[in-house]
């Protein structure tokens, strides 16, 4: 209307103007001009007046119903948006139902299934027959499928009620399905799937009762200190099967032991001395130390798997020895399982000091050597185990980062990519392929952390971290800080002279992983290995422990050289 005005307050300036230019008149005329002009004005202003008395009413009548009808089309078009707002609310709620019902139904399907197979196992656990017994952990292995497919489908019913409840938050509607949970009634299985395995009852050991003056001198030289680890243990078993103590490998040609394990621990296990120090050895042999028989386990590629390097060392510090003998034909590529039997037929001696080599390569008795606890007969849940002042600087950092609901993730990738391609299949994963199996696996444990053992740079962690998001948060991975005195944790480490040491740092990550709810481990890695021995032996091992994207194969692989 502004503007109208403005344009006819123009048009008339104009007009004016115009008329004004077109008849100039005399001082004569204007008496005659006002005649005319008073005349003129007189019948014009009478005829506007009949016209804006026509004019006004169908104006103000047009402006009336245009404003009108524009709320009648709003209305309209209101009563439209409502009433499809009002089929999509009732359509939405309909789901909400359908899918209470379902989530009820699915917990009673679970339910009654848990009281069948509780049923099945107290019946035919405590039969004798192994069969049965056989057919029972055959059950159970597919109840564990059932569970996990049943669980999840629960899980995605929770999630789509909760989507269509996001519109919906209004009085009392979004009690519909929160109220009730995808938990209710699993006995235990509702937030954490990843219970923890339960331990077997009925185990086969062997009693080590060493003779006095009859002793196995321990060689490990293949890898890293996991590696030896596995080669000491497997050594333990081949002194108890030849009675005989087993000497621990010096520091000068081995790793520091003493400094991960504690070697008293063991002894007190047997409740006997089955295992000295190389500096205890040496003192009993005042300094004069000569291994009379060198039986060799392995034959290829090397005898003993002892390098000319190794002999070396131990000839600098005194070790003397005779020829080395394979006692058969043994590849490390191409390990023979061998039994108790063929360890006592070939290399039982009479002499005082045997060695057999390097045994991480054997293959002798594996299922038994593999239960937990071990294959000998003693009174802790394991032998091999991190010393004391490393277990206790593990339960101060679990305190003070993590609580005691995390996972553990060896997330190993210096050097493995190289390794895991000459494997088939690959076990090196892209990035946000493993943060997705991570992730999966987080669900399932419901845990709000995550403790990060790995040898990866920061631009991969880094990464990782940004992808382990679940229903938008992010999942913290937390690695061991740097050294600060502000923090006290591993204050014991420091006052003891530890600190820094990396194969203790290495130990304390092993015993935080073996700790954890859930473990997720680097396939080929005897790291990963041990940290499944540890938390076999210790009870702490979950039915959700896996290596990393297990039965997955890499998205991606590079072409080898």
């Amino acid at each position: 209307m502004e503007r109208e005005l403005s344009d006819e307050d123009d048009d008339r300036e104009n007009l004016i103007d115009s008329n004004e230019r077109k008849n100039p008149r005399s001082t004569f005329e204007i008496a005659g001009i006002k005649s005319k002009i008073g005349s003129s004005w007189s019948s014009s202003f009478s005829k506007k007046r009949y016209l804006i008395a026509i004019c006004l009413p169908l104006l103000l009548i047009c402006v009336y119903f245009s404003v009108d009808i524009g709320n009648s089309f709003r209305s309209v078009s209101s009563v439209r948006i409502e009433s499809s707002n009002d089929l999509v609310r009732e359509a939405e709620l309909k789901a909400l139902y359908l899918l209470r019902e379902q989530q009820l139904e699915l917990l009673n399907v679970w339910n009654r299934t848990l009281r069948r197979v509780d049923s099945k196992l107290k019946g035919n656990m405590s039969s004798n027959s192994s069969s049965e017994k056989d057919d029972v952990l055959g059950s159970l292995r597919l109840f564990e499928d059932y569970r996990d497919t049943l669980l999840k489908q629960i899980r995605v019913n929770k999630e789509i009620q909760q989507v269509l409840l996001s519109s919906h938050r209004v009085g009392n509607v979004s009690n519909l399905a929160v109220d009730g949970n995808a938990g209710m009634g699993l006995g235990g299985y509702s937030g954490n799937q990843c219970r923890k395995v339960a331990r077997v009852l009925e185990k086969r050991t062997l009693e080590w009762n060493p003779k006095k003056n009859k002793y196995l001198f321990a060689i490990c030289v293949s890898g890293q200190m996991s590696n030896h680890l596995i080669c000491l243990e497997k050594h333990m078993f081949f002194a108890a099967v030849l009675n005989r103590i087993l000497v621990i490998p010096s520091s000068k040609v081995d790793y520091p032991y003493n400094r991960v394990l504690d070697i008293i621990h063991i002894n007190t296990c047997f409740e006997r001395k089955v295992v000295i120090s190389f500096e205890e050895f040496s003192e009993i042999k005042k300094n004069h130390i000569h291994i009379d028989k060198l039986i060799c386990y392995v034959s290829l590629p090397q005898s003993c798997y002892v390098d000319d390097e190794h002999v070396k060392k131990l000839k600098s510090f005194g070790v003397t020895m005779g020829k080395l003998e394979p006692a058969w034909v043994e590849d490390i590529k191409e390990p023979k399982k061998r039994t108790m039997e063929d360890i006592a037929a070939n290399f039982s001696t009479n002499d005082e000091v045997l060695a057999v080599g390097d045994v991480f390569y054997a293959d002798v008795q594996q299922e038994w050597v593999m239960q937990p606890g071990g294959p000998l007969a003693h009174k802790c849940k394991t032998l091999i185990e991190p010393s004391r002042l490393i277990m206790l600087t593990a339960q101060r950092f679990i305190q003070t980062f993590l609580g005691k609901s995390f996972i553990a993730l060896h997330f190993r990738r210096h050097g493995f990519l190289k390794f895991c391609n000459a494997k088939k299949p690959s076990c090196f994963y892209p990035v946000p392929q493993a943060a997705d199996c991570i992730t999966r696996l987080v669900e399932r444990a419901n845990a709000p952390v995550i403790y990060l053992s790995t040898d990866a740079a920061e631009s991969e962690t880094d990464l990782l971290q940004s992808l382990i998001v679940i229903n938008g948060k992010v999942v913290p991975l937390v690695k061991r800080p740097a050294r600060n005195s502000a923090e006290k944790w591993d204050a014991l480490l420091f006052r003891h002279g530890l600190e820094g040491d990396a194969q203790v740092e290495a130990m304390l990550d092993k015993t935080i992983c073996a700790m954890s709810s859930v473990f997720i481990g680097a396939s080929g890695s005897t790291f990963t290995e041990d940290i499944l021995r540890l938390r076999k032996d210790w009870g702490s091992a979950s039915v959700c422990d896996e290596y990393l994207c297990q039965n997955e194969q890499p998205n991606f692989i590079a072409e080898n050289e």
